[in-house]
């Protein structure tokens, strides 16, 4: 951990446009705050495509991303491909309605405006972990199983006509964030009285195998399966059901996985490196997102994986 050294490095605020439609008011201060202590370039993209040119032609600067949850992963997931994303500190100003910066303050990011600004200018870099999948998809708070449909998330806006055909129709980055983490998991995937779900469907039958142990298996109904990776947040005085894993530095390099049965039974939890999960098509939640149909699917914790800059404890 280390203080973001600003000295002769000018920073690039990169200004979600879903922020500032739904907040101008906070992307005016958390900017002026910014601009008042350092030297900054404000970039204002419109579409996904212009954000990836953004953030690739970023230089020396430092990039801080003001917006919500999917502005965040939006970067992430594009300093991943560039196989950047363990060199390149990230800061966050969290803008947004609080379903949609939920993994922002799981993470530790303050979501008074004013204090994140303050932090990305004199907080501390914190090393943390995440899910890497064998399709090279990224986690960062938390995945869980049943995902549901591409219809049961949350209402988005309209999308823009220059969306990047690359994201699905589903998930268009901007859109806001279901609840993540562990409120997701137990918010979203409690079992229910007589073996069913929610929504009236049986659960799926799952293989789950944790470094090689299997966990479950398909001669019966799996109800709910969570893994996060332990490492993931760094946020103090948070409970468990607030989206908080433990302190990177305490439990490096390894995810909690939680299989739930009936609502009768303890579920099983372990603490593992790999996860492979395999059955019938299946959908998962990874974050704010849907993934799948898949048949199969492997996560790996990747400990020290990104840097993001907090207050300072």
């Amino acid at each position: 951990m280390s203080a973001p050294d600003l000295a002769g490095r000018s920073l690039l605020v990169v200004i979600d446009p879903v922020a500032r439609r739904v907040d101008g008011e906070s992307v005016r201060i958390a900017k002026d705050v910014l601009c008042a202590a350092a030297t900054t370039k404000i970039c204002f993209p419109d579409d996904p495509a212009e954000f990836a040119r953004v953030l690739a032609r970023r230089g020396q600067r430092r990039p801080v991303v003001i917006g919500d949850d999917r502005a965040l992963l939006r970067a992430v997931e594009l300093l991943h491909k560039e196989r950047e994303l363990p060199r390149v500190p990230l800061s966050m100003v969290p803008v947004g309605v609080p379903t949609a910066i939920a993994l922002s303050r799981a993470l530790g990011v303050p979501t008074d405006t004013v204090t994140a600004a303050r932090a990305v200018l004199d907080g501390q870099e914190r090393v943390l972990d995440l899910l890497a999948d064998d399709s090279d998809g990224i986690v960062l708070g938390g995945l869980r199983i049943p995902g549901g449909d591409p219809a049961e998330q949350p209402a988005q806006p309209a999308r823009m006509a220059t969306e990047e055909p690359a994201v699905p129709a589903q998930r268009p980055w901007w859109a806001p964030a279901a609840r993540t983490a562990r409120a997701a998991l137990s918010l979203l995937t409690a079992p229910v009285p007589g073996g069913g779900r929610r929504d009236g469907r049986m659960p799926p039958r799952l293989r789950v195998e944790a470094d090689g142990v299997v966990l479950a298996d398909l001669d019966r109904p799996v109800h709910r399966v969570s893994v996060v990776p332990v490492g993931c947040t760094a946020a103090e005085g948070a409970a468990p059901g607030d989206g908080a894993a433990y302190p990177a530095q305490e439990h490096e390099g390894l995810a909690e996985v939680i299989v739930q049965w009936q609502a009768t039974e303890a579920p099983v939890r372990v603490r593992a490196r790999a996860v492979t999960v395999s059955g019938p098509d299946f959908r998962y939640r990874a974050d704010a997102v849907i993934g799948g149909p898949v048949r199969t699917r492997t996560w790996t914790v990747q400990p020290a994986a990104w840097r993001l800059t907090l207050p300072r404890r």
